[in-house]
């Protein structure tokens, strides 16, 4: 209903125009109401981040028994900086850290071994130390309060950081009280440890002419290079697997073969007569080292050098900076102090299942 007379739209003037800062017809009029769905929109987004945190954290998506690492609790930020590089204990560089203990159950661990060391004096390393099976075969001197022990390098932790070492019971057990469950340590690499004997081979389950990969063990140091060939041929370096087998997708024939071993302080030697045994160790005739007191010390490397083709144990040659560097070096063992935080993570399926009640 209407009283005859003509009503004014609120949006124009007398005139019919509409006044000036307001929209004329078919313009958006910016009104209160947007600024109101500004706020509605971000209460919205707020609350669906508060959930979807509470939906993390009850999903569990940090490890049961992971502790956390050293220097966070109760500290600010993380300050960012870069991650430390993966790479096993090698020369006189004494680490500090802790130790825990755990049981293979008699296994080999990641490392692939048919079985642990029969002394049990084993450890296992985190992925930054454990560096994708390169630590594989090398030793550790780790001390506690109540002395000393060596283990074989055989398996990883999957949530221990650098400076980390979950050592077999029984090498717990050299160093600290058991009931302790987990003690302050320092550890270093155990360089050119005496060997049990020569170098043995185990070609994996599934190999053949076509596809070729091999286990090294008794080789005292971690490894630098495996090299393989067949008769007279050329030789061809194989690729080392995180765990433990050196591998060559093409295959290097059907046997028998002439092995190369390349250790991380330049020892080099070559057994002959590996044949294509798939799941059988083969036990050489060559030991990596051993003899009289050992040459100067080279500096571990991470590349092999030109391969040339030997029949008997030698010493790959440094690079002139390489042996200065070492000749330069004092006798005091450097002291280095673990990162915070690891610098990878294990890939699924990698590395020994976490026993958490197998922990001290």
């Amino acid at each position: 209903m209407t009283d005859g007379s003509e009503s004014q739209d609120p949006d124009f003037g007398p005139d019919g125009r509409a006044p000036a800062g307001r929209p004329g017809p078919g313009r958006r009029r910016a009104r209160g109401g947007g600024r109101r769905r500004w706020l509605a929109a971000g209460g919205v987004a707020a609350l669906a981040t508060v959930l979807g945190l509470s939906l993390a954290l009850r999903s569990g998506a940090a490890p049961a028994c992971a502790a956390p690492p050293a220097g966070l609790a109760g500290a600010g930020p993380v300050a960012a900086g870069p991650l430390p590089l993966a790479a096993p204990p090698t020369g006189s560089t004494v680490h500090k850290g802790k130790a825990t203990f755990y049981d293979s159950k008699g296994a080999g661990g990641n490392c692939s071994y048919p079985a642990a060391p029969a002394d049990r004096m084993y450890v296992a390393l985190g992925p930054t130390e454990y560096s994708a099976g390169a630590a594989c075969g090398g030793y550790l001197d780790v001390t506690g309060p109540r002395g000393t022990v060596r283990v074989l390098i055989m398996d990883q932790c999957p949530e221990c950081a650098p400076g980390h070492v979950d050592l077999s019971r029984e090498a717990f057990a050299r160093i600290a009280d058991p009931v302790q469950g987990i003690v302050s340590v320092s550890y270093r690499a155990a360089v050119d440890p005496p060997l049990s004997g020569p170098l043995t081979f185990r070609i994996k389950e599934g190999a053949s002419q076509y596809w070729f990969a091999v286990l090294v063990a008794g080789h005292g140091n971690p490894l630098r290079a495996v090299e393989v060939r067949q008769g007279s041929g050329a030789w061809r370096t194989a690729a080392r697997q995180d765990y433990n087998y050196w591998q060559i997708d093409s295959g290097a024939g059907p046997g028998p073969y002439a092995v190369r071993v390349t250790d991380v302080y330049g020892h080099r030697v070559t057994a002959s007569g590996v044949t294509m045994s798939p799941g059988r160790v083969q036990r050489s005739t060559v030991k990596m080292y051993g003899g009289g007191a050992p040459a100067a010390r080279k500096n571990p490397t991470s590349r092999p050098s030109s391969p040339s083709p030997s029949a008997s144990p030698s010493r790959a040659t440094a690079s002139p900076s390489v042996a200065a560097s070492a000749s330069s070096s004092p006798g005091t063992p450097q002291v280095s102090d673990p990162p915070a935080l690891a610098a990878s993570k294990a890939e699924p399926g990698a590395g020994r299942p976490v026993d958490c009640t197998s922990r001290g």
